[in-house]
């Protein structure tokens, strides 16, 4: 458990740690770190409905919290890495995350594991992205996933508007940090979700069962946290401590449920599970 605390902690001197800068305009494949390499985009939310406090996407599903624009300073999460059920074709994926910005506004700065199926062969790895940027897989050789890892992640952002994302897979005890400038960030949401990502298209939503987020199933202290800014100061609660909270389920265009929610646990807001229903699209 003492491991488990340093992640939200900022002491990760006993992890394997790969940090950079990367200026804004410079995001790209050529500056991008040795050990990740481009793959498909995690894009902002698609609204389908959009309520006060529930909402259907085409390609998220699980919790943001919203905020106003500047609003939002820093998110944590844990999760269970599902594993994947996998038809011969087509390939189909399945993306497990935490972020910053994206469920109102053009960017998502974000980092998390993915679940896919490949040629027909279960998949994964992690990846992160400060979309509208590349997204980049992370080596193996740094950070190895496998189904059943617990994992905390957290994505930070200073007054110089400078994110941050961290990812640690508490199983295999490895670590990956990255930074990255993104000066037209709003700071107006923080999530936690599952998401079909898009390559021209929403894509086909891997069979992961189901997605088990929150200290309840993972351990890990103080995750599912958002520190944002209510009144002038500075607030820091459960995703469920705050009334800006949207449950949101994945459906595909018809409005047939894609991915399904549960409500947030009692009495602590913590902790959520997410139910594959269907491929999609």
């Amino acid at each position: 458990m003492i491991f488990r605390k340093t992640l939200f902690g900022g002491l990760l001197a006993t992890l394997i740690l790969t940090s950079i800068e990367i200026g804004e305009s410079r995001l790209n494949r050529t500056s991008a770190p040795m050990d990740v390499t481009p793959m498909r985009s995690h894009i902002p939310m698609i609204h389908l409905r959009h309520g006060r406090s529930t909402a259907t996407s085409t390609n998220w599903s699980g919790y943001a919290v919203t905020g106003a624009s500047g609003s939002v300073s820093d998110v944590t999460a844990s999760w269970q890495v599902p594993a994947v059920t996998c038809p011969k074709s087509p390939n189909q994926y399945a993306s497990f995350w935490v972020g910053i910005d994206g469920y109102s506004s053009n960017t998502v700065e974000q980092i998390g594991t993915d679940s896919d199926c490949q040629n027909g062969v279960p998949t994964y790895y992690a990846w992160y992205e400060f979309y509208p940027h590349w997204a980049y897989t992370v080596n193996p050789n740094s950070l190895s996933v496998h189904p059943g890892d617990i994992i905390a992640a957290e994505v930070s952002v200073d007054a110089k508007s400078t994110f941050t994302v961290t990812l640690t897979n508490l199983t295999s005890k490895q670590s990956f940090k990255t930074s990255a400038k993104m000066n037209n960030a709003d700071r107006s949401s923080a999530e936690v979700i599952v998401e079909a990502p898009w390559s021209g298209g929403v894509l086909p939503l891997a069979f992961f069962n189901v997605a088990n987020f929150g200290p309840d199933y993972t351990g890990v202290a103080n995750s599912s946290n958002v520190t944002m800014k209510v009144g002038g100061s500075n607030v820091v609660g459960s995703i469920g401590s705050f009334a800006t909270n949207v449950q949101i389920d994945m459906v595909d265009k018809g409005g047939a449920v894609k991915a399904d929610t549960s409500p947030l646990s009692v009495p602590d807001g913590r902790s959520f599970f997410i139910k594959w229903v269907s491929a999609g699209p």
